[in-house]
């Protein structure tokens, strides 16, 4: 699998030198140490700003050419691969739980929640998409798109608010699977009684500790999986999601039939304000296609199959979620679904307990699909990063024979696995979802920057740029303005003055600056669009819980001492030799 012409897929064609010329001058030491002193800080300021506003060359992807120095990855994965990656990724157990859990404050209109949030979720997913096409098939997604667009600096602190969010994301999901296992194998006799620190959980030292055994062993398998290669990863996660979502499928049609229209009435019980709310709340079930531009230099039609297959597995999610939404709560009253396992108890409340024990399955299927992706999602996020000299060279190594970076995956495990063992790591849910809200309102920012760049080249003017950007700026805050005006009741009409300035900012974008269609996937209706994410995107990062918003700061501002220190004097966009491989014809690849 691994070796023999897997290696030789990549040709290389060019090597260049960039060179750059230095002026030096003679200069007589100061005679003060105060003067030299402020001459130093001086200096170093200036070279910060320099390094942290540094840009990333975009390269045309009709140039069939992708950057990679060293080993490369190997295309192995199919359009249908990326669309189960995308389904893998966004639904776990979530489906059969927050769909009931919603319904309850929400009633029948939860249908009507999941399909706006699902809305909103497509306007992001077109930014993503048209991105993904117009760039060249390598590792990165977010964190690429916004080196290109904006600077060094701004992406690396997407990349850190990201990275936490992956990282606290599957430590806590594996507790979750590693409960869910738990309770399957206690179906059995011999495993009746089981200790807790086995898989639930037991704390010690007055709750610091939450020890978990079974959490970080079924991270380290999956993680043997993912360092195999991209084709062991890619085999277990089609089946696992396919298997969920056949199950899902078998939900909806056997429940159809248990359905009471009558149940559906009224249908807004507690009012309009109850399903907006609901919206903000169900956002975030369906996060995870934005992992399918992780896989661009994996893809074997990045181009093509990336865009299609961003859209739909976020398609196929809504469908199916509201598929689910329409059974739960046309099956018993909203009033009485259960908290923990509302679909498993509205099953088993009409006699088909053997849904049920379906319901388990899919919850297994879901969580290890979604926590397999997470983690091959984190390992290729710290390879662009290695690649760039943001992280060290360790992280850009690539096995020679699997084509997977196996020193970042390892990592990606190992901090899982110490998160998801020794803390009970739930506790901190309220802060996530602040960095997929960060990339995407930043994703957004890209597509609208870079149509300025493609229309006016290299003579787009200072000022002009920022006048865009600080229209950008305008839009973020009033969406989070707007977000913030909601949360406490606020009168009608101050949101109203938030959504006028906004579109005053969105009409500026477009009044004042020009826009080309990029090649490939074309984003509709730019910059409308993409300013629309951005505000009703911000809109939502106002409905995160207040500690959510204090780690977005701390985290920045360790960022930002990370960057100081370390990455601004290794980090090179442009470095000095650059090999340039280009993507040798599709052949089958051979066993070594």
């Amino acid at each position: 699998m691994g070796g023999g012409k897997g290696s030789n897929r990549y040709s290389r064609i060019s090597s260049y030198s960039s060179s750059s010329s230095s002026s030096s001058s003679s200069t007589t030491a100061p005679p003060y140490k105060t003067t030299s002193s402020s001459t130093s800080s001086s200096t170093w300021w200036s070279n910060f700003c320099s390094s942290a506003l540094r840009t990333k060359p975009q390269v045309s992807p009709s140039a069939n050419s992708v950057r990679v120095v060293g080993d490369g990855l190997v295309r192995r994965l199919g359009l249908l691969d990326l669309v189960l990656i995308g389904v893998g990724a966004s639904i776990g157990a979530g489906i059969f739980v927050v769909t009931g859990t919603v319904a309850r404050d929400v009633g029948p209109g939860v249908t009507i929640s999941f399909a706006l949030a699902g809305a909103v979720c497509v306007l992001n997913a077109l930014c993503y998409a048209e991105l993904a096409s117009r760039f060249p098939a390598l590792v990165g997604g977010a964190y690429m798109y916004t080196y290109t667009a904006f600077n060094e600096l701004t992406a690396f602190l997407v990349f850190a608010q990201l990275m936490l969010d992956y990282h606290i994301g599957a430590a806590s999901i594996a507790r979750s699977l590693a409960s869910y296992v738990v309770t399957i194998l206690e179906l059995f006799p011999i495993f009746k009684g089981m200790p807790n620190w086995i898989g639930n959980g037991e704390e010690f030292l007055g709750g610091t500790l939450s020890i978990n055994v079974l959490a970080p062993i079924l991270l380290v398998l999956l993680t043997l999986i993912l360092c195999r290669g991209v084709g062991e990863s890619s085999a277990l996660n089609s089946f696992m999601t396919v298997l969920k979502i056949i199950i899902v499928i078998i939900v909806v049609f056997v429940g159809a039939f248990e359905v009471d229209v009558s149940n559906w009435s009224p249908f807004a019980p507690n009012g309009v304000k109850s399903i907006l709310t609901g919206a903000t709340v169900v956002f975030f079930a369906y996060v995870g296609f934005d992992a399918v531009a992780n896989s661009a230099e994996e893809s074997k039609r990045p181009q093509r199959d990336l865009p299609i297959g961003i859209m739909g597995s976020l398609l196929i999610c809504i469908a199916l979620y509201i598929g689910v939404c329409l059974v739960i709560t046309g099956m018993v009253p909203y009033k009485f679904l259960g908290e923990d396992a509302p679909l498993a108890e509205a099953f088993t409340s009409k006699g088909l307990k053997y849904v049920s024990v379906l319901i388990s399955i899919g919850a297994v299927a879901g969580l290890t699909t979604t926590l397999l992706v997470g983690l091959y999602v984190q390992s290729r996020l710290y390879l662009g990063l290695g690649r760039d000299g943001l992280l060290p060279a360790l992280f850009a190594k690539v096995h020679p024979k699997r084509h997977t970076p196996i020193h970042s995956q390892v990592w990606v495990g190992i901090v899982a696995s110490v998160l998801a063992g020794l803390f009970n790591v739930h506790v901190l849910s309220h802060i996530l979802s602040v960095g997929t809200l960060t990339g995407y309102s930043v994703v957004s920012a890209c597509v609208i920057t870079l149509r300025w760049n493609d229309k006016t080249a290299s003579q787009v003017l200072s000022s002009s740029w920022l006048e865009g950007v600080i229209c950008l700026i305008t839009v973020a805050c009033c969406g989070f303005g707007a977000g913030l005006l909601y949360r406490v009741s606020a009168s009608f009409i101050f949101l109203i003055v938030a959504v006028v300035v906004a579109s005053i900012a969105s009409l500026a974008l477009n009044s004042y600056q020009d826009y080309a269609d990029p090649p490939g996937f074309s984003c509709p209706w730019v910059p409308t669009l993409p300013a629309l994410c951005i505000f009703l995107n911000m809109f939502l990062f106002a409905q995160l819980h207040y500690e959510g918003w204090v780690r977005f700061v701390i985290l920045s501002i360790i960022t930002i001492g990370v960057y100081a220190f370390y990455g601004q004097y290794h980090a090179d966009p442009r470095t000095e030799e650059t090999f340039v491989y280009q993507r040798a014809p599709l052949e089958p690849i051979e066993e070594a």
